[in-house]
């Protein structure tokens, strides 16, 4: 009876939420599965889901929330490591949504006004004019939001110079449980403070109480509080005394969401040097590097980062390796040391300085980075740190094993870091655990994932983080250096203070919010660090049509691959994800997509299994351009993830019409081609072609190709009987995919004659062949085996294989070993831009300026070095569009439900670029998808293959 009564509650919350709010309300399975997890160790499904549109809206859901009793836990970009971005029955309020706006920024006073969920880059971006910036730069800044980073209080790599969120908030625009609202701020003189306290109702009251829990344990405070740069356990109380102005902005940073509610807020910033120059210091092991560290600090460096070989480890076996990484100098541990200037000379002369400090310290090795792009790739490698980490390399388990948070954020007394470091590498090794430690040296922070065994032995978890904890506080450190304690170490706070000073978090937490509404079960009275884990519990075994050759044959450790570091919620790249930049929808997001997945194997929120409709939702928007396989620091892989969905979702029932249409298109071209003027004229035909889209399952809005008269096929015998085949030239296998052959054969035949001209003798397979695309896509797997297995019988097997169309290719390169087995073929196959850049050819200038449209699979497959190469050879002006997918992906923009989606993403980058280039500009896209979008969408612009490209070059009509 009780759960009913629950159940009966929570609906009428729903509806009460849903009646007075404007922002969107969602109490669904998938949303609530997409939220119960942040980026760390814990699942805690939430009552709901509340996005506000507004302030008034977020008023009007805590006010809901209080008067049904239900807690509310505020969220940004959920990238919090410790589990306190969700919680247990909850109602999450997401500000990322809505209330994202950088509000102001004023350079006289060097302040900006910013609302909770705004991004950390735009508040850059919007700075940036007034060479100005907010000072703390956590990894996740293109992500991450000041909402987010004052409830963690976050630092990141230049808080050696700028130091923490907290010291640049100027006031924060609170909403209490009980619906009290204040601006609080800035440190007080004693006349400041006698007038807040003087203040009528209950924000007087509260003034009241926490002058009164200052003043009642002032020695306490100022013994039982470490004196650390990164202290970022517990309530920051001593922020509270006398000497440090009873700055209630500073006491509430790090506080997680759990005293108030945050509306806005008034941020610092400062100067932006104009020019920087980067010192990198090598050094034996990590704690040589900390070693050296009192010494190097006193000369001001911007960053003091550390970087150890373990990190290059699990980089190069991710498949990544920069090169940038040569310019690293011997060692085993680097430091990252920044310098900057009014001018370049100015940051110069201070690297060079710092260089020369780091050659007195023996066995030390130094390099000095001033080109900026150099600059760039190395902090990229950095920053990409903890996601590469996640994934431990171990040569008896393909594509690793996983590492945990938990334990991966302690500081200590930067003079202590490298005996710290030592014993901290001697307790690893006691409990059998491998980690990477990396971080803010400069100020003592670690970051440390650990593979930890958290499925099989939970308990090896707990006595880790005890001992650990143990071992920073001997040390005289802090649990957590800027990541927030949330349930991983809130329950180990005991071991940091004293019990009068958690008595004292108590009753702070108690005067802010006697309810304990907000964020419960963090800092005060926390949820044991070992309950909630996202991986324990039992989790269905599906049958599964791919093998997961990287992770054990299992889907369920795939999914678990995504472990929330959130960069496919990255909107400043074009690459991942297209449809979450289109929607905004977490559930669209790559994360969102994996954590449903995980949900439907468990079979709690997600009940159906492979009939689950809401995974069939979230995934009917993936449009497969296999930009997460490549830009998710974990390769998560959702466009193989959605195949094995279809597969299992439509066997034995009946499939959409458009599986059926475009999944298989090959045939239906083939047939087509048999009278391509019969069809033309029934595209053209408005009823007629009305009713194929409606067969078909297209979008009306889309228009229906026209076939050419000719088949690439038929011109090439007629082509070869007229051209034999050159003797003495090299032999290559052209692949003639079905789009090339029946669709669009022009850049097949600038193919042939450009390759026949440059030294080549093409041939064509012995008989028809087709990838198998169309078909994987659709989760159509069997009937893909089929087609592949057929195909690669008429294949030689000993020549190059030539792709043209990218997909195609990928699909021979990647797709082929995975459903088939075929290991042999991936090395022979070749794009056309690799096939010249490997021979070497000799290519003609046309110095023409280009436009280049990079296709989704070539760049998140086959890479696009050779592509650029060739380019420079042609001596090509090219800008290559961070555009990431353009949109059409295939058959995704042709079907009905997704033209909305597909436009967006042309029109993120795509379409404005090609509209704003000069007419006399080389539009290049290799992808047959890519230039039906640009010819749909911004007709007049006639997009080319390289292969064109290159025949224009050679002076070939």
């Amino acid at each position: 009876m009780a759960t009913s009564d629950a159940v009966g509650r929570t609906a009428d919350l729903a509806r009460a939420l849903r009646s007075t709010l404007r922002g969107e309300v969602r109490f669904g399975a998938a949303e609530r599965a997409v939220y119960s997890q942040d980026a760390s160790n814990y699942r805690q499904v939430p009552r709901g889901v509340v996005k506000p549109a507004d302030a008034d809206d977020v008023r009007a859901a805590v006010a809901l929330c209080r008067e049904y009793g239900v807690p509310v836990v505020p969220r940004g970009a959920g990238t919090s490591i410790g589990g306190q971005a969700t919680g247990p029955g909850a109602v999450v309020l997401d500000f990322r949504r809505h209330l994202n706006r950088v509000l102001a920024v004023d350079p006289g006073t060097r302040t900006a006004r910013v609302e909770p969920g705004a991004v950390l880059d735009d508040l850059q971006a919007a700075a940036r004019p007034y060479g100005l910036r907010f000072g703390p730069d956590p990894s996740t800044h293109s992500r991450c939001t000041l909402g987010g980073m004052i409830g963690n209080n976050a630092c990141g790599a230049h808080s050696v110079a700028w130091g923490r969120t907290s010291d640049h908030l100027h006031s924060l625009d609170l909403l209490l449980a009980d619906g009290t609202e204040l601006t609080v701020g800035g440190p007080l003189t004693p006349a400041g403070r006698d007038r807040l306290a003087a203040r009528t109702g209950r924000a007087g009251e509260l003034h009241r109480a926490l002058q009164a829990l200052a003043a009642d344990h002032l020695a306490l405070l100022r013994r039982a509080m470490p004196a650390l740069p990164r202290r970022g356990s517990g309530y920051a109380l001593d922020a509270l005394l006398p000497e440090h102005g009873h700055d209630l902005a500073r006491a509430l940073a790090g506080s997680e969401g759990s005293c108030a509610v945050l509306l806005g807020a008034t941020v610092g910033l400062v100067d932006a040097p104009a020019a920087r120059a980067l010192v990198v210091a090598g050094y034996p092991d990590e704690a040589a590097a900390a070693d050296a560290l009192p010494d190097l600090l006193p000369l001001g460096p911007l960053t003091a980062e550390g970087m150890a070989a373990d990190l290059l480890a699990a980089l190069a076996a991710a498949g990544r390796r920069p090169a940038v990484l040569d310019r690293l100098p011997d060692g085993a541990c680097w430091l990252f040391l920044e310098t900057g200037g009014a001018d370049t000379a100015e940051a110069a002369d201070r690297a060079r300085t710092l260089a020369a400090a780091v050659r007195r310290t023996p066995r030390a090795t130094v390099t000095v980075l001033d080109d900026p792009g150099e600059q760039r790739r190395l902090w990229a490698v950095r920053e990409a740190a903890a996601g590469i980490v996640t994934r431990l390399p171990d040569p008896a388990v393909p594509g690793g094993v996983p590492a945990w948070p938990g334990w991966e954020d302690s500081a200590v007394p930067v003079e202590r870091l490298g005996d710290y470091l030592r014993a901290l590498r001697g307790l690893l090794a006691r409990h059998g655990l491998r980690g990477v430690p990396f971080g803010h040296f400069g100020e003592g922070c670690v970051h440390l994932r650990l593979d930890f065994p958290l499925a099989e032995r939970p308990w090896v978890f707990r006595e880790f983080m005890e001992e650990a904890a143990d071992l920073a506080v001997a040390h005289g450190g802090s649990l957590s250096g800027e990541h927030g304690d949330g349930q991983a170490r809130s329950e180990l706070l005991s071991r940091m203070y004293p019990p009068e000073v958690l008595a004292l978090f108590g009753r702070f937490k108690r005067i802010w919010d006697p309810e304990n509404l907000l964020n419960p079960g963090v800092l005060v009275d926390p949820r044991p660090l070992d309950a909630d884990l996202r991986v324990a519990g039992r989790f269905r075994a599906l049958p599964l049509a791919l093998p997961y050759e990287r992770d054990g044959g299992s889907l369920l450790n795939a999914v678990h691959r995504c472990v929330g570091v959130a960069k496919c919620v990255d909107t400043a790249s074009g690459v991942m994800c297209p449809s979450y930049m289109a929607t905004g929808e977490e559930r669209h997001s790559t994360r969102g997509r994996a954590r449903l997945l995980a949900e439907m194997l468990r079979g709690e929120l997600v009940t159906d299994g492979w009939r689950s409709a809401e995974v069939r939702e979230a995934l009917d928007l993936c449009l497969g351009c296999k930009g997460c396989a490549s830009e998710c620091p974990v390769q998560v892989d959702l466009a193989t993830y959605k195949a094995e969905f279809l597969h299992q979702h439509y066997r034995w029932r009946p499939r959409p019409r458009s599986h059926l249409a475009l999944g298989w298109l090959p045939l239906w071209l083939r047939g087509a081609a048999l009278a391509p003027g019969l069809f033309n004229v029934l595209a053209r035909h408005r009823g007629a072609a009305a009713v194929l889209r409606r067969a078909a399952g297209i979008d009306r809005r889309r228009s229906l190709p026209a076939l050419p008269p000719e088949t690439f096929g038929r011109w090439f015998r007629r082509y070869r009987a007229a051209h034999p085949e050159p003797v003495g030239a090299t032999p290559v296998l052209l692949w003639p995919d079905s789009m090339a052959d029946l669709l669009d054969p022009a850049p097949a035949r600038a193919a042939v004659l450009a390759l026949e001209r440059l030294g080549f003798a093409v041939r064509l397979p012995a008989g028809r062949v087709c990838c198998g695309l169309t078909l994987v896509s659709t989760g159509q797997l069997s009937l893909a085996r089929w087609v592949m297995r057929r195909s690669l019988a008429r294949l030689p097997p000993d020549l190059p294989v030539v792709g043209l169309e990218p997909s195609c290719t990928a699909t021979l390169r990647e797709e082929w070993p995975r459903l088939i087995g075929e290991h042999r073929l991936p090395a022979r196959v070749r794009t056309f831009a690799e096939l010249l850049d490997d021979h070497g050819v000799d290519l003609p200038r046309l110095g023409d300026t280009a436009l280049t449209q990079v296709h989704c699979h070539q760049h998140a497959v086959l890479g696009t070095d050779a592509d650029r190469r060739v380019a420079e050879r042609l001596g090509l002006a090219n800008t290559v569009l961070d555009s990431g997918c353009c949109g059409l992906a295939g058959s995704f923009g042709m079907e009905r439900g997704h033209y909305e989606v597909s436009v967006a993403a042309a029109e993120r980058v795509l379409l404005p670029a090609v509209r704003a280039a000069a007419p006399d500009t080389l539009l290049l896209a290799d992808g047959l998808s890519c230039r039906t979008q640009i010819n749909d969408l911004a007709p007049g612009h006639r997009p080319l293959h390289l292969a064109e490209v290159v025949l224009r070059a050679l002076g070939i009509n």
